[in-house]
């Protein structure tokens, strides 16, 4: 079956997520899991029901038209239509979505929330390493260095994380492997697992550690925090905030598109 384009009018197959006509977002397709919000209201119920800070913190705009730099954030226009956007650092502002579909748009800007969450839950983490780093360094480094040789040894010593091998790039999630297919913009489970294990740990150089992929982020799929590709599945329970966090929207690459 077919649908119509909302920005070039042109008749494209269901299944695709793009136009390949215009590259603009399809707003029939649907990308929601059952569990997530599909309305402005319902996101911003989720939004306090995961104790987030203030959107004056998160600069996460949840019906609102912020105009200032640095923001994202969702509302419906004069015609009814759900605006997703992005204003960047400079004041320029990028649309990820205008159009009639509700869930789809609400769905754009929960997706990169989630993701903004998993960035500063990192950036947590990185600054209580950095503090711990002051008091016994070496103490610390010899048990790293000791954890690592016998992880190395069991196999299983691959941190969670983005990698390329043989020009194909992989996530290593709980010691599950997944591969990016950029043809679909989508991620599958690996088969190669074991060979991807023995290749990694032998690498001692760090020649496969992969951080800069551009496509569908591992974050942003079913597959993330549960290992599962089940929609019914709880997949968005790692994102409740802790009051113990400090979240820093200077850390948000606010030059990028989205």
């Amino acid at each position: 079956m077919n649908v119509k384009c909302d920005y070039c009018g042109s008749m494209v197959d269901e299944t695709s997520q793009n136009c390949p006509i215009c590259g603009a977002p399809l707003s029939g397709v649907n990308r929601t899991s059952s569990e997530q919000p599909k309305t402005i209201e319902e996101l911003k119920a989720w939004y306090a029901a995961h104790n987030l800070p203030p959107e004056e913190i998160t600069r996460f705009f949840i019906g609102k038209n912020i105009t200032e730099p640095k923001a994202f954030g969702i509302y419906k226009n004069d015609v009814g239509d759900c605006v997703v956007y992005k204003n960047k650092a400079n004041g320029e502002r990028a649309i990820r979505y205008q159009g009639a579909d509700e869930s789809y748009a609400v769905n754009e800007l929960y997706q990169r929330l989630r993701a903004e969450i998993s960035d500063q839950k990192a950036h947590n983490s990185g600054k209580k390493d950095d503090k711990k780093k002051h008091w016994g360094c070496g103490i610390i480094t010899a048990i790293l260095a000791i954890m690592a040789i016998v992880a190395i040894a069991n196999g299983d010593g691959v941190p969670d994380g983005y990698y390329k091998y043989n020009n194909t790039e992989y996530y290593n999630q709980n010691d599950k492997w997944y591969q990016y297919d950029a043809q679909n913009n989508t991620w599958l489970e690996a088969a190669e697992g074991a060979a991807l294990n023995e290749a990694i740990n032998s690498d001692n150089a760090g020649q496969y550690s992969y951080n800069n992929h551009e496509g569908m982020r591992f974050e942003e799929t079913n597959w993330y925090d549960n290992g599962s590709s089940d929609d019914d599945g709880d997949w968005d329970s790692d994102d409740n905030w802790s009051s113990s966090d400090s979240w820093s929207s200077s850390s948000t690459d606010w030059d990028d598109d989205w």
